[in-house]
């Protein structure tokens, strides 16, 4: 690691990229095995149709995001249009992570990863809280 803060770069895409599959790959199973079949994407920004969507004025407020249909709303007869994915947002993540000043970065992606990832299982927010309250 560099001392030059001059030669500093912040996290890329695939830095925070590895960052999500390591805390995918830390989740006890079975939930590391359920985690492994969906889709795990890393963009800068979410894109415009989901923030017009979802109401959101600001890019910033959102972190990530699951888009998929909760394991307890499938049905065997259901065909999927699409893969289950969950979506991190790096600019966001970096916001937060700097306004929170003493949170490892690691640990900020892990737990955005863990409530989407608790979408898919069906969790709410509420239920998500009540185990987590990390985000408080």
């Amino acid at each position: 690691m560099t001392t030059d803060p001059a030669a500093l770069l912040p996290p890329d895409l695939a830095d925070f990229e590895a960052l999500a599959e390591a805390a995918r790959e830390a989740l006890p199973e079975p939930y590391r095995a359920a985690a492994r079949a969906i889709v795990l994407r890393v963009e800068d920004f979410p894109p415009e149709h989901v923030l017009d969507e979802m109401e959101i004025d600001d890019p910033f407020e959102l972190t990530g995001l699951y888009d998929g249909v909760p394991l307890t709303e499938k049905s065997v007869m259901d065909q999927p249009l699409a893969p289950d994915t969950i979506w991190l947002f790096r600019r966001p993540i970096l916001d937060e992570w700097a306004e929170r000043g003493a949170e490892p970065l690691g640990s900020l992606v892990a737990h955005i990863l863990v409530h989407e990832l608790a979408h898919h299982f069906g969790w709410t927010d509420d239920e998500i809280a009540r185990i987590d309250p990390w985000w408080e």
